[in-house]
């Protein structure tokens, strides 16, 4: 569904993906785990042809209109309500002003859907912005850092949300800082290290190869191991 072969990528003299190569499965949850500027979300920008590559080729198998991106800048119109953000993307797709309440439901901000943008809390900003993402039902979800700085419960439920939509058939790219929640997650992860990648594969399955299995699989362990640094 997702493929990169040997992307690099270049801002002047400095090279921020090195020969990144990867696949994506369809119906997959994949994780690409790094410290920040690691290149997680130049390789997003890449996949969603917002930026281009230096080299190497990438392809998804899937129109533009059948994605769904969630960035750290969420790009939200604060004068605007909830509703009336969606909305404008609603009609951008074609699709029904119903999927805008039903997406603002399903992130739990269906009581504040007339609530401007600048009076949300951070956390409310991200889960409108999730609530965007799927808001046309999406074959494949890119989501970059989704639970970053929401709440132990609020994070839970989008951990919900997003295994619910990968049983509906959604393929999901997410990017996090949260080994645990990768483990929880993902079918699939990739630990990238200032533009390289240091290890791929199933989560428990890469624990096991570095003797990072105890209790629970510690990936973080791992990571430290590959690069001798923690991912904060």
């Amino acid at each position: 569904m997702i493929s990169m072969n040997n992307i690099v990528k270049k801002f002047g003299s400095q090279t921020v993906l090195s020969e990144v190569s990867f696949e994506v499965k369809q119906g997959e949850m994949f994780g690409l785990l790094g410290r920040s500027g690691a290149g997680k979300t130049t390789i997003i920008n890449i996949l969603t042809n917002q930026l281009k590559p230096d080299g190497g080729s990438h392809k998804i198998g899937v129109t533009s209109y059948e994605t769904g991106l969630m960035l750290d800048e969420d790009g939200l119109y604060d004068r605007l309500s909830c509703l009336d953000n969606l909305q404008v993307f609603a009609t951008i797709y074609g699709i029904s002003d119903k999927n805008s309440k039903d997406a603002l439901d399903k992130v739990g901000l269906g009581e504040s859907a007339n609530k401007a943008v600048s009076q949300l809390s951070k956390g409310m900003r991200q889960r409108l912005a999730l609530a965007r993402a799927i808001l046309h039902n999406p074959k494949v979800l890119f989501l970059d850092e989704p639970t970053g700085g929401l709440d132990p419960n609020t994070a839970q439920g989008i951990h919900k949300l997003i295994q619910g939509l990968q049983k509906q058939g959604a393929t999901i790219f997410l990017t996090t800082h949260n080994m645990d929640e990768a483990v929880k997650l993902c079918d699939r992860v990739l630990l990238l290290h200032k533009g390289k990648i240091v290890e791929q594969g199933v989560p428990t399955e890469i624990c096991e190869r570095h003797d990072a299995v105890k209790t629970v699989p510690d990936l973080e362990k791992v990571f430290i191991k590959m690069t001798g640094e923690g991912l904060s």
